[in-house]
């Protein structure tokens, strides 16, 4: 077969990311992602990338959803461990996110990924549900658990975030 016949293409498109980025400092974690959801504010550009989206938010929770299609095979015939590891690594951050007043920041210290069984494009879409499991002034942990509609688990995982509190955000305590 020719290249031709094999070959496939894919066209991604995503909106600035910075006037989002800005307007999103003068809302509470929460309130940014749920302008994220509806559509207010754009989806980061990794969304576009990857196929994900936002299908739950509130305070603790919020659950990411993707379709795992042949794009995101590696050379095994599955899909790359990465999309589920950004999977978790997204819920597990806007988990901690959803908690933060406005005027805090977030960065992932550790993100822990255990693998129990492949992703294919057959599998149908999957959804990332990331669960706060603490908050406290500098440091934040949360869980995730990626699934498919039939709640099967493929993949589960931690994270550790620490927190940056802004100068406005202190005096307003």
């Amino acid at each position: 077969m020719s290249s031709s016949q094999t070959s496939r293409s894919r066209t991604i498109t995503w909106e600035d990311p910075m006037p989002a980025l800005q307007k999103g400092q003068t809302m509470s974690g929460l309130q940014f992602l749920k302008a994220m959801q509806s559509g207010e504010l754009p989806s980061p550009p990794i969304a576009s990338l990857i196929g994900m989206w936002v299908t739950e938010v509130s305070e603790g929770r919020v659950v990411f959803a993707a379709e795992p299609a042949e794009y995101h095979y590696n050379p095994l015939g599955t899909v790359h461990g990465g999309v589920a590891a950004t999977l978790l690594d997204s819920a597990l951050g806007c988990t901690v996110q959803s908690m933060l007043p406005s005027g805090t920041g977030y960065t992932t210290l550790e993100l822990k990924v255990n693998y129990l069984r492949p992703l294919t494009s057959k599998t149908g879409t999957v959804y990332c549900e990331g669960k706060i499991i603490h908050i406290g002034a500098r440091i934040a942990t949360s869980e995730a658990r990626l699934t498919d509609a039939s709640g099967k688990l493929y993949a589960h995982g931690t994270t550790t975030c620490m927190l940056f509190h802004s100068e406005a955000g202190k005096e307003s305590k």
